[in-house]
C-alpha cells in the first residue's frame, strides 16, 4: 500500500492510466498535471495545474517515458497546454521525492543530479526492456506483414543488434518460418545466434548482407543504414526502424532510392498500451514498496 503518498504525474499517454490506476488502488494520493481532456476522469485523483505548490509535496513525480526534451517540454496527449518542467519546479521537489522517467535526457538529469533528486530511468532496466519486447515484437511483425506483399515464413529478415528486443524478435521471426540473419558485433553476441541457429554476421560487413534481404529490422540506435548500405539493399526492400529517435536509418537517401524505411519507436505505447502500462505500473510499484516498508519501519 501507499497509504499517505502524494504521486503526482506530470504528462503522458494511454500507458500513464494503468500506473494511476495501480497508484489509486495502493490508496496514495494522486495528482494529475496535464489530464485535463481526459475522458474518464479518475475517481480518486485530482487535476492540479503545473506548479511549485504542487510538486514541493509530492512524495512521486511520474513523467512521461519520453521525461522532458532538451527544454524541459513534457508531452501530454490528454492537454492542448505547454507543460514546461523549470528548474523552479524540479528544485521544489522534497529531497526524499523519487522521480520516473523512461528514458532521460541531459537535461532533467543534470537538474535531478543538481538538486539530490533521485532519477529512476524505467528503460533502462533489464525487466522493463525484456517485457516491453513482447508488444515491440508483435508490433513489429504487424507492421511488416502490413507492408510486404510476401509472407514473413521463408522470407530473409536481416535483424541488427542483439540486445533485449533484438533477441526476442529474432527468436519469433525464426519461430515462424523465417530465415534470419542477425547483425552482431560482439563475439558472445554470435556465439549466442549461433546456439539459437540463427545465422550470425559481423555489422561492419551489412553492406554485403544487406543485398538479399526482403526485411530489414534496425535495433541498433546509431546510424548503421547508411546511404552506402542503402545503395546495395534491393529496390522493394522494406526496412523496419525499432530505434529510438532519430533512430538508425538515412531516411533521405531511402526516400530518394524509393525504399520504405519505417521508424517504429515506442511500439508498447502505440500497439499495446494497455499492456505496457501494465508494465511500468508493476515496476514503478515494487519500487516504491521498500518507500512504504521503511515508513512502517519507522513508525
Amino acid at each position: 500500500m501507499l497509504t499517505g503518498k502524494h504521486v503526482v504525474f506530470l504528462g503522458g499517454d494511454a500507458r500513464q492510466l494503468e500506473v494511476i490506476k495501480s497508484c489509486i488502488q495502493m490508496n496514495a494520493r494522486v495528482s494529475l498535471i496535464g489530464y485535463d481532456n481526459l475522458q474518464s476522469p479518475f475517481s480518486g485523483a485530482s487535476l492540479k495545474e503545473l506548479s511549485t505548490e504542487v510538486l514541493s509535496k509530492a512524495d512521486v513525480l511520474v513523467l512521461p517515458i519520453v521525461g522532458t526534451d532538451e527544454h524541459g517540454h513534457v508531452s501530454s496527449v490528454f492537454t492542448s497546454d505547454t507543460l514546461i518542467l523549470t528548474e523552479e519546479h524540479l528544485s521544489s521537489l522534497p529531497a526524499h521525492c523519487i522521480v520516473f522517467a523512461g528514458i532521460a535526457k541531459p537535461y532533467l538529469k543534470d537538474l535531478c543530479a543538481r538538486y539530490g533528486i533521485e532519477l529512476i530511468e524505467l528503460m533502462q532496466r533489464d525487466d522493463v526492456a525484456i517485457y516491453n519486447s513482447i508488444p515491440t515484437v508483435e508490433g513489429a511483425l504487424m507492421m511488416a506483414i502490413q507492408n510486404t506483399d510476401i509472407t514473413l515464413h521463408g522470407s530473409i529478415c536481416l535483424v541488427l543488434g542483439m540486445g533485449r528486443c533484438g533477441l526476442s524478435l529474432a527468436r519469433v521471426l525464426h519461430a515462424i518460418g523465417a530465415d534470419v540473419r542477425v547483425g552482431v558485433r560482439s563475439s558472445a553476441h554470435h556465439a549466442r545466434a549461433f546456439e539459437m541457429g540463427f545465422k550470425a554476421f559481423d555489422t561492419r560487413e551489412l553492406n554485403q548482407h544487406v543485398k538479399e534481404a526482403d526485411l530489414i529490422f534496425n535495433t541498433i540506435p546509431a546510424p548503421i543504414i547508411t546511404a552506402q548500405t542503402l545503395s546495395h539493399c534491393p529496390h522493394d526492400v522494406v526496412i523496419i526502424d525499432l530505434a529510438s529517435k532519430p533512430g538508425g536509418v538515412d531516411y533521405a537517401f531511402a526516400e530518394k532510392r524509393g525504399i520504405k524505411a519505417i521508424l517504429a519507436p515506442s511500439l508498447p505505447g502505440i500497439v499495446a498500451p494497455k499492456t505496457a502500462g501494465r508494465i511500468l505500473a508493476r515496476t514503478i510499484t515494487q519500487l516504491l514498496k521498500p518507500m512504504e516498508l521503511q515508513k512502517e519501519g519507522n513508525v
